[in-house]
């Protein structure tokens, strides 16, 4: 994955906030993966989130979309520091390879470098683990860069997120992901620290927060528990990630 640009850094945080809220906020900016996924964007609006997706305070890590939407957003975003990620089997999670597959090859083949799956929880409950891992394997065999996404509230119990976690992280995730942001609860931060966990024990691996992350205090929780348990250096965009829509805007807010 790319180096992002450096943060510049503010000459003061924004009104209201902290020095150690307005830092959070510099540094956070740079793991966003700022998300559309209505699925009824326009090409001005796809135009919009991507001027976006440079701030002030340097480029977000990846703009995440539908794979239909791809192509627009490729055209927005050419020799950008900011990736391009497309979701696939989403929201559904379905038991569907053959979608999984030919979902990501097609976000791939316009531009997109990252897919985000979504598991077929209701496979992994019914312990039909490997139909839900048939889906990792699929997409895996498409995407440069593989996040998947366990619908972590689904899964209810966290030793469920954790056994997921595990599981496809050995089947090639790249990325663990807490949800899609369509169902209730969205990412919380038990189910964090049992995917983090994973990736730590596993030895290899990123993980992104997603569902209901909407302000700089909410985040900078699962960013501490990264550092926590993975060290302060760990947190990066190739190994950290956080998917949000309005959470940008608190970010810069706060950031000054």
């Amino acid at each position: 994955m790319a180096e992002p640009r450096p943060a510049h850094a503010a000459e003061a945080p924004g009104p209201g906030a902290s020095p150690g809220r307005a830092e959070a906020a510099r540094r956070l900016i740079s793991l966003v993966d700022l998300t559309s996924l209505t699925g009824e964007e326009t090409d001005s609006e796809l135009d919009a989130l991507c001027a976006r997706a440079t701030t002030p305070a340097g480029p977000v890590a990846a703009v995440c979309v539908y794979g239909d939407k791809v192509g627009r957003v490729r055209a927005s975003l050419p020799a950008s520091a900011v990736r391009i990620a497309a979701v696939a089997n989403f929201p559904e999670g379905d038991a569907d390879p053959a979608r999984a597959r030919e979902e990501s090859a097609a976000a791939v083949a316009a531009g997109a470098d990252e897919i985000d799956v979504v598991l077929p929880w209701r496979a992994w409950l019914a312990r039909d683990h490997g139909a839900a891992l048939a889906v990792v394997e699929a997409a895996r065999a498409q995407a440069p860069v593989l996040k998947v996404i366990l619908e972590s509230g689904a899964l209810g119990e966290t030793v469920n997120v954790a056994a997921a976690a595990k599981a496809c992280l050995a089947a090639g995730a790249d990325f663990v992901k807490t949800s899609t942001g369509k169902r209730e609860p969205g990412a919380s931060p038990q189910a964090a620290r049992a995917m983090l966990e994973a990736v730590r024990d596993h030895g290899s691996g990123g993980f992104k927060a997603s569902g209901g992350v909407r302000d700089t205090r909410a985040a900078t929780e699962y960013l501490t528990l990264a550092d926590d348990l993975l060290g302060s250096g760990w947190a990066r965009p190739e190994t950290f990630r956080i998917g949000a829509s309005s959470l940008l805007d608190a970010l810069l807010t706060d950031a000054g």
